[in-house]
């Protein structure tokens, strides 16, 4: 199956505006572990670091892709530990999507994945992508 251009961006428009539920900005939290099984699960592992998100926390989709606007680095990070999986929240809490964390071939890739308390986490881009195929 192929899905067009236009039905590409609206499925990214579609989950990247559930990010802006509520009524604050969404964050995205860098969790110790693997991801919990569903993303209705509870959540899972130690938090490391919390990432708030623009508002809007996308641009508009283009060929399937939006790209999202600045995210704030977390300056204090909360724990020492090893990055094993982000969940991408609204601001009532509620998780959007979720994902591994690691160095290579993971959703979301840093340089390293061992956090250190009162470090800092920076993401410098993030993708939600639809693909055609």
């Amino acid at each position: 199956m192929k899905i067009s251009d236009s039905a590409r961006n609206a499925c990214v428009t579609a989950v990247a505006g559930l990010l802006d539920g509520g009524s604050a900005n969404a964050n995205i939290t860098i969790r110790t572990g693997a991801a919990p099984t569903n993303s209705t699960d509870p959540d899972s592992g130690t938090v490391l670091a919390t990432l708030p998100m623009s508002d809007p926390a996308f641009g508009s989709a283009s060929g399937g892709t939006a790209t999202a606007n600045a995210i704030t680095s977390d300056t204090n990070i909360a724990a020492t530990g090893t990055a094993g999986h982000f969940r991408a929240k609204d601001s009532n809490g509620v998780t959007v999507f979720q994902g591994s964390c690691g160095t290579s071939g993971a959703d979301i890739n840093f340089d390293s994945v061992s956090f250190i308390a009162g470090g800092t986490c920076a993401m410098s881009s993030l993708t939600l992508t639809q693909p055609a195929a």
